[in-house]
């Protein structure tokens, strides 16, 4: 898949785990653990609204895309 996911990077840089960022963002582990291993097929614009603002970064800094 050409879209790279690198919210480990930006969860790291934090220092949150996913448990923190889950209770956070208001989404399940199991459904940010998808989208942090590249497997969701979709992400809402609301949730990575919130996920940028918990995390203080750009939608850039998460993804990536690579030819």
């Amino acid at each position: 898949m050409p879209i790279i996911i690198n919210l480990d990077v930006m969860m790291a840089k934090r220092k949150m785990s996913l448990t923190e960022l889950s209770e956070k963002v208001g989404i399940t582990m199991a459904n940010l653990s998808i989208l942090k291993t590249g497997k969701a097929k979709a992400v809402r614009l609301e949730t990575l609204e919130n996920i940028c603002r918990i995390l203080d970064c750009q939608p850039g800094d998460i993804l990536e895309y690579v030819k």
